[in-house]
């Protein structure tokens, strides 16, 4: 049987993001201060038992390491092969993400619709090395897809604010059916967060 147990590094690291949701009930306070705490537990070698670096052949894998007894946040290791990718989505919670092992490449992308047709546009590109951390919050855009770029094996470490065990990801809504567009023409920007459930799927139009 893999050995499954928490590594000293993780265990301090959970007990620090217990004592930052004590100081912080703001979620941009709390998840920039979840970020900084996480950059120097990236250099710490023994934070995952071999178990939880293995991938999956057809896509990337994902790894619950912990959750919080209230469900206030989980801790997961996202391990890709060169190539793999998720979906374009966006997430259900604020997440700090820290890359452990490889590099991985986040494209961002924006919403917008013409006539009936919604599509995207691609906002930045940006390449994240080992030790570098970033954090999202919702409700502001996040909507996004990363990829492991380099030629091995690529680690990320996601703290999420929700209990991952019991939603099984934080994925919130996938955009994978949307057509990509090199740019927005004349199309009105879309602020989809700002959806209204009237039995069908729709967008609420930002002004």
């Amino acid at each position: 049987m893999p050995d499954l147990r928490s590594s000293d590094s993780l265990a301090a690291f959970v007990a620090d993001v217990e004592q930052l949701r004590l100081r912080h009930a703001d979620e941009h306070t709390l998840a920039a201060a979840v970020a900084t705490r996480l950059a120097p537990f990236l250099r710490q070698p023994d934070w995952l038992a071999d178990a939880h670096r293995e991938p999956w052949e057809d896509r990337y894998r994902q790894h619950l390491l912990h959750v919080a007894p209230d469900g206030g946040f989980s801790i997961v290791a996202l391990v890709w092969k060169p190539g793999q990718a998720t979906p374009i989505h966006d997430h259900v919670c604020w997440c700090v993400v820290g890359v452990y092992q490889g590099e991985e490449c986040e494209t961002r992308y924006r919403l917008y619709q013409e006539g009936d047709e919604r599509f995207l546009v691609e906002a930045s590109r940006d390449v994240a090395a080992p030790g570098e951390t970033v954090a999202l919050v919702p409700p502001a855009e996040d909507i996004h897809r990363v990829t492991c770029i380099g030629d091995d094996l690529a680690i990320s470490i996601h703290v999420y604010g929700a209990d991952i065990g019991t939603l099984g990801s934080s994925i919130n809504h996938r955009f994978d059916d949307l057509a990509i567009r090199p740019d927005a023409g004349n199309a009105t920007l879309v602020n989809w967060r700002d959806f209204v459930a009237s039995g069908r799927d729709a967008y609420a139009v930002a002004h």
